[in-house]
């Protein structure tokens, strides 16, 4: 693949999308691409995670650890470990290959030495985890509310 391919994956990603194609540049020549057959497993739940992976074709499904959780299927343009490109975590779920399948692998060490080369990237991801964060508060309000009226949540 060219570079302008590895972006173009990149930019798939909405998180990905919003640092810029600068920032994407950097993350595509630092990326490395990984080939899995059918039954393959990419990481196991538990393990450390040292980075993300983003599926550019092919399927996994995802197993999460927590007994009664249900499984996930993942295809093309899915960022997998998302956290994990800013903070050391374990992986929750082991993800397994469903057919000929091939990932991006972005390390975490790359992610945020990138993050320091462009602080703008930096500024508009900062921006997104706030939102999220925002979005989540709100939810769990409602939940709460919800628990403490006896509704169900909406």
């Amino acid at each position: 693949m060219t570079i302008e391919n590895d972006i173009a994956v990149l930019e798939r990603v909405a998180i990905l999308r919003r640092l810029g194609t600068g920032a994407l540049r950097i993350l595509a020549i630092g990326a490395e691409s990984l080939s899995l057959v059918p039954g393959q497993v990419l990481f196991t739940a538990g393990e450390t995670a040292d980075g993300a992976f983003i599926v550019q074709q092919g399927s996994f499904t995802l197993r999460p650890e927590r007994a009664g959780a249900e499984e996930v299927i993942a295809g093309p343009g899915t960022l997998l470990g998302e956290s994990a490109l800013l903070a050391e975590t374990k992986r929750p779920a082991t993800a397994t290959a469903r057919e000929n399948s091939t990932v991006m692998r972005i390390s975490r060490a790359m992610f945020l030495k990138m993050l320091e080369g462009f602080p703008e990237a930096a500024h508009r991801l900062r921006e997104v985890i706030a939102a999220r964060a925002d979005q989540w508060s709100r939810e769990i309000e409602n939940v709460r509310a919800a628990l403490a009226n006896g509704t169900k949540p909406r």
